[in-house]
């Protein structure tokens, strides 16, 4: 009976290593060419007599409402000169990660046929955490003074942000944006529910992003990771004994899903901790569910109810 369970065990995965290539083989058929468009580079190269020929061709890069003193006395600045120069030193050509968002949209394009393919744009914004980059269905706009590295002079900012401007959070910036459009947004405002809407979209980077860390997709940094892991029985069974997995408080998702320094449990320890746990689990749960229910599909299961996704994934943390 243990030869038959090993050997039925070893054929199932055989066939799924089988799929997986096949599925890979198709994404890396479908052809994607994107246009990289560097504004940046058009913005401080261009003397400033010729302001006028450089609104004329980028048109909705200057508000009509916006006097020219404004861009003149920003190409002269010192300070955002120097930061253009330290743009052109990290990404003195962007053929790298044009070649990575190309495969990017490989595979959108693999789950969702009929999406645009966007002309991306670089630039050099005002150092917007929150708008590090900006996906328009036919735009894709990358901040690039946001992605230095997270040890770059001109940063100061928190530790746990800092962790998320390096180049390899370009990708997982755009896919999290992307995701605004497919992932449903949850009914319910109970903590279980915001858990897996960012596990659904966390989700999404898992199958857009294959060859990421999970790091990468998630913004943490390796010993957080490690935490997570080691951690994830504990961190459940907390949620499930202060019976917070049906509440509605709404401080719950500062506490628990949006990014922060630490996750706040309200324990002396919690500064040993990543924060967005929360999220962390409900990507957890999305996994098991996607594991245990290989006949749905991944556009199908970003639009399902939490409830069902949490009954159907029956996830139990192992220890």
């Amino acid at each position: 009976m243990k030869k038959y369970i090993l050997f039925l065990s070893i054929s199932i995965f055989i066939i799924s290593c089988s799929e997986k290539n096949k599925n890979k083989d198709k994404i890396q058929e479908i052809p994607i060419e994107i246009i990289v468009d560097r504004f940046d580079q058009a913005f401080f190269e261009t003397p400033i007599q010729n302001l006028p020929k450089l609104k004329s061709k980028y048109p909705s890069f200057f508000p009509a409402d916006v006097p020219d003193s404004v861009w003149t006395n920003k190409m002269r600045n010192p300070q955002w000169r120097e930061l253009y120069g330290e743009v052109q030193k990290k990404y003195p050509d962007f053929n790298n990660k044009k070649a990575e968002i190309e495969d990017l949209f490989r595979h959108i394009k693999y789950y969702y046929p009929k999406t645009q393919i966007p002309k991306v744009v670089t630039l050099i914004y005002d150092m917007d955490v929150q708008y590090k980059t900006i996906y328009a269905d036919s735009l894709v706009l990358i901040s690039l003074e946001m992605y230095l590295g997270k040890n770059h002079k001109f940063y100061e900012f928190p530790e746990y942000q800092k962790q998320t401007f390096e180049p390899s959070q370009i990708l997982p910036d755009i896919v999290q944006d992307f995701s605004l459009n497919k992932v449903k947004p949850p009914t319910q405002k109970d903590l279980l529910s915001l858990m897996i809407y960012a596990g659904k979209q966390l989700y999404l980077k898992d199958a857009l992003l294959p060859e990421y860390s999970d790091e990468d997709k998630i913004g943490y940094s390796k010993p957080q990771i490690q935490w997570a892991i080691a951690h994830e029985v504990d961190t459940w069974r907390f949620f499930i004994d202060e019976n917070l997995l049906y509440n509605t408080d709404s401080k719950l998702n500062q506490r628990f899903i949006a990014p922060a320094p630490f996750t706040k449990f309200g324990l002396v320890s919690d500064n040993e901790t990543p924060g967005k746990m929360g999220a962390w689990l409900g990507w957890q749960i999305v996994r098991t569910f996607m594991d245990n229910n290989k006949d749905i599909p991944l556009q199908k299961m970003l639009v399902m109810d939490a409830s069902e996704i949490f009954q159907k994934s029956k996830y139990k943390p192992k220890k």
